[in-house]
């Protein structure tokens, strides 16, 4: 993800995606484990792979799936990056329904972009 721009960038240029049509998922930890928010836009949070995407993109005019994990109780940026890189630690059935949950958002929200053509 943080060096995601790097090829989404292109790649959206070469098949001539408008911006308005791309989606992103994303982990966020602004966000509690479970909680799911889309939204069109808006600032990086210091969220690496955005900032990568804005490079890429240009701009941060893209839809994104935010997909909460939680914060761990430290603002320390090495152990905040062992956090979003480590394994979950909520159990196995509920990190699959949360990946479930996504998934959906994601399929509505692409229907109804495609439904607004």
């Amino acid at each position: 993800m943080n060096v995601s721009g790097d090829s989404a960038g292109p790649a959206r240029g070469s098949l001539k995606v408008p911006l308005d049509r791309v989606v992103v998922l994303h982990d966020e930890i602004d966000l509690p484990f479970g909680e799911i928010k889309v939204r069109f836009g808006g600032g990086l949070a210091g969220h690496n792979g955005l900032k990568s995407l804005k490079r890429g993109f240009g701009e941060t005019d893209f839809w994104r799936v935010r997909v909460g994990v939680g914060r761990p109780d430290s603002t320390d940026p090495e152990i905040v990056a062992s956090y979003v890189l480590g394994r979950f630690r909520e159990p196995r059935e509920e990190v699959a329904a949360l990946v479930e949950r996504a998934a959906g958002e994601t399929e509505r929200l692409v229907e109804e972009l495609g439904s607004a053509s």
